[in-house]
């Protein structure tokens, strides 16, 4: 468990680290409904970086656990199997994270696809039924079922 908590709590991975721990946070005010999922939708656009169709919050929070995850599962072994005085160790710990940097990237845009289905860009039907009767779309929706 050390070894775990050194390889989070060190250098580089800090930083993905703290990352995590906004990404966090910012659910937990999402949950509390003192946020929106959508918030920050009309600032970022990912669809350049393969990462469009869900909301940004969503795919950022994907990437970073993601990446996060992958760094510190990369560390602790690397912690355990490369001596501490070798000359190789301070070139692999830079080097992983920005390799699960890559690897959560990757792997974001394939979920990002899969998950695109739940965050549909336009309203379905009953929205925009209601939109044209001038009546929230939730009571719409309730009304259907």
């Amino acid at each position: 468990m050390r070894t775990v908590l050194t390889a989070a709590t060190g250098l580089p991975t800090l930083l993905l680290s703290a990352a995590l721990v906004v990404a966090v946070c910012y659910w937990l005010l999402v949950a509390a409904g003192l946020a929106g999922v959508r918030g920050f939708d009309a600032d970022v656009d990912l669809r350049g970086w393969g990462l469009g169709g869900v909301p940004v919050t969503v795919a950022l929070s994907l990437l970073t656990l993601l990446a996060w995850s992958l760094s510190v599962g990369a560390a602790v072994p690397l912690a355990v199997l490369v001596p501490a005085g070798s000359a190789a160790g301070p070139l692999l710990r830079l080097t992983v994270p920005v390799a699960a940097l890559v690897l959560a990237w990757s792997a974001t845009r394939l979920l990002v696809r899969r998950l695109h289905r739940l965050f549909p860009d336009e309203p379905g039907p009953a929205a925009r039924r209601a939109a044209r009767a001038g009546t929230p779309a939730l009571r719409t929706r309730d009304r259907a079922i």
